[in-house]
């Protein structure tokens, strides 16, 4: 058994996360290329957000959203 857990070790600390290893290997020369999944992420998320907003925008201008306090049968 200990040998499966060993294997999966294997697997993600020599071959997965390698790219994060030479991202960090990268820091004392660059900041912003240590950083570059971070941003890669935040922009995701941020672009993730903006369409979430604009969808909300739209159902809001359509009036298909009901916001009165009955709309929930806990909150009449």
């Amino acid at each position: 058994m200990r040998a499966f857990w060993e294997g999966i070790q294997t697997l993600f600390v020599d071959y997965l996360f390698a790219p994060y290893d030479f991202f960090r290997h990268t820091e004392p020369s660059t900041w912003w290329g240590a950083n570059f999944m971070n941003w890669c992420f935040l922009l995701i998320c941020a672009s993730a957000i903006y369409y979430w907003c604009k969808q909300l925008k739209l159902h809001k201008d359509n009036g298909e959203e009901a916001q009165d306090t009955t709309a929930h049968s806990f909150l009449k």
